[in-house]
């Protein structure tokens, strides 16, 4: 018997479709256009095709002349700098073996850039992360563009990659396409822990080689980070919108477990192929549902907030016209069920344990929270996902979820969650729109009345912070970090001194046109302000000592300045070309010139 759908969510995906009517029409009309008849290389000439199979040993090469086997072509993200990414280092070998065993073959098309938050934040090289999301999805679809492909393997995992693959996956929606994950590093120091070093050594009473070895402890092997920032978010995301083998997003690197994953997302994704005659490409499984799937998952485990800006992003490569109105009404319905750093002490190894993903989808999926008869690449629908991977005699089965969480401090069902809400709210008022997740944030801190002290740029509140001149409640303002005047980089180095504020008794909070992803934590932070400053959005028109009203509870954001004041001030303008040159920056000028408001994705497409 199908579960009824929460009505809510059947009103937030009926306006859905019926605002994304146009596009998506228009999106699979061409996408329907681009499917071949047979395999995709069957319309290349002999130079073209004798190219494309040069370098391959004489069975692929019969196998690619032959133009009958499906081919795949695999676009990685492996660099060997990224703990996420080195993993992928022996996945392509091990996916060839695989086609080949099966009769088909898999070429790598192409590499694009995957950069780490992790070693950029804080500094210039990360005005080019959220750039970085776009350029990926180029590099994607230039790897793709040889058309030799009947089918795709994406291998990324962190903030800005997962969301480009997947842009540029979707230009070539008629190819069958799987992401394969590879895993989170083991746990190692806590993560809260490593904050409170964080915090002692922003009040000087750390030296800087024990923050180092607090770093190195929490950051110590090959895998994802183990907070649940954007990278394991991105990794949710893949689940539950239905381009990861059921249970595959959470498994350690090096397992036996994780190796047979990759083996068998191999064999799916040629099943897929027309050839094989249960074509499933990657338009037809990612409508209006997975995408409506996708925002649930990230309230139920308040997950990043860079995805109010790279889901919409996503969403309109498909045709889907998603607003964060749609986040907010969602988030009003969908209940917290997890708590994992920063939302909690646990990390995604403990969410592992405690039952994963398919438990998360489970629970939902009973309480009429998910589109269980989404498409996906596994199975028939979503439903088939409430199943756990496990190997048994060395082969891949999965067994149905537990029925209860393993740790209810982790992990918890529908009926008795952490919050009733997913913890993000949609602002609006005199400053434009901007967003706010307070999952962690502390219920007594929803509403922050105070004078601001405006800033531009994240050092200079850093060096305030330093001199001791927060002494009283505050609304730090940092501005001209939106996608246009720099790339929109996240701004951490704000969360230890900010935090500090806090613990001292003072009611601070953070308003900026940047962002500051899914390691937020208990500061109230409105974040993706837009119009931002350098396209002259009023948060330009705030100076010192404004009153602001930060209201969280009744989606507002005020100021209480006189309304004809207001009215006649003129925005500041700041001189950005510092920030527009130096390790690479100069080269992303096009990119600042077009790129779109954050609402709208901050995409340049």
């Amino acid at each position: 018997m199908s579960i009824p759908l929460h009505p809510v969510l059947a009103e937030v995906t009926d306006r859905l479709r019926q605002r994304s009517a146009v596009g998506r029409t228009a999106y699979l009309t061409r996408i329907t256009a681009a499917r071949a008849e047979g395999t995709q290389r069957r319309a290349l000439s002999c130079g073209n095709l004798a190219h494309g199979f040069a370098a391959c040993n004489d069975i692929d090469k019969q196998h690619l002349r032959g133009l009958r086997t499906p081919n795949i072509g695999i676009v990685s993200a492996y660099n060997d700098m990224l703990s996420a990414h080195q993993p992928y280092e022996q996945y392509p070998a091990q996916i060839r073996a695989t086609a080949r065993r099966l009769g088909a073959t898999a070429q790598v098309a192409g590499g694009v850039p995957a950069m780490c938050d992790g070693v950029t934040q804080g500094q210039a090289g990360m005005e080019l992360s959220l750039f970085s999301r776009d350029l990926i999805a180029m590099g994607t679809a230039v790897a793709l563009s040889h058309d030799m492909f009947d089918a795709v393997i994406c291998l990324g995992i962190c903030d800005k990659i997962v969301p480009g693959l997947l842009i540029g996956a979707l230009s070539f929606g008629h190819l069958p396409t799987v992401f394969i994950p590879a895993g989170p590093m083991p746990s190692g120091l806590p993560n809260e822990q490593k904050s409170a070093v964080r915090q002692h050594y922003a009040e000087g009473k750390a030296s800087r080689d024990e923050l180092l070895d607090a770093e190195a402890a929490s950051y110590h092997s090959p895998g994802t980070c183990t907070f649940y920032g954007t990278a394991n978010s991105n990794q949710m995301l893949m689940e539950i919108m239905g381009l990861h083998l059921p249970g595959a997003s959470f498994v350690n690197p090096g397992t036996a477990l994780r190796s047979e994953l990759t083996d068998v997302a191999t064999e799916r994704v040629l099943q897929l192929t027309s050839s094989n005659g249960h074509y499933r490409p990657l338009a037809h499984i990612l409508d209006e549902r997975s995408f409506i799937n996708a925002v649930v998952g990230l309230h139920a485990t308040g997950g990043s907030t860079n995805h109010l800006l790279h889901l919409v992003a996503m969403a309109r490569a498909a045709g889907i016209e998603l607003r964060w109105e749609d986040f907010d009404a969602l988030s009003a319905v969908v209940p917290l069920l997890a708590r994992v750093y920063p939302n909690g002490k646990a990390d995604v190894n403990h969410f592992q344990q405690a039952g994963g993903m398919g438990f998360l989808i489970s629970e939902l999926g009973a309480a009429g929270l998910l589109h269980l008869d989404a498409r996906t690449v596994w199975g028939d629908s979503l439903a088939d996902y409430v199943h756990v991977p496990t190997l048994q005699d060395g082969n891949l089965t999965w067994s149905p979820v537990a029925a209860h969480s393993a740790d209810p401090e982790v992990l918890r069902p529908v009926t008795h969650p952490f919050r009733t809400d997913g913890g993000l709210r949609l602002l609006l008022g005199e400053l434009g729109q901007a967003v706010i997740k307070v999952s962690a944030v502390p219920e007594d801190r929803f509403c922050i009345e105070a004078p601001v002290r405006v800033f531009h740029e994240q050092d200079a509140v850093k060096r305030a912070f330093e001199r001791g001149e927060f002494s009283e409640d505050v609304i730090v303002v940092v501005r001209f970090q939106g996608p246009a005047a720099n790339g929109m980089p996240e701004l951490h180095k704000l969360t230890p001194a900010l935090s500090v504020l806090q613990k001292r008794g003072l009611r601070v909070a953070l308003l900026t046109d940047g962002r500051m992803s899914g390691a937020s934590g208990q500061v109230p932070a409105a974040i993706h302000i837009t119009p931002e400053a350098a396209n002259g959005g009023s948060i330009a028109r705030l100076r010192d000592g404004d009153i602001v009203r930060l209201d969280t509870a009744n989606g507002a954001l005020h100021v209480l300045v006189n309304a004809q004041e207001w009215a006649n001030r003129e925005p500041a303008t700041q001189d950005l070309s510092a920030a527009h040159v130096g390790l690479g920056r100069e080269l992303f000028s096009v990119f600042r010139q077009r790129v779109g408001s954050a609402d709208l994705g901050a995409s340049i497409f």
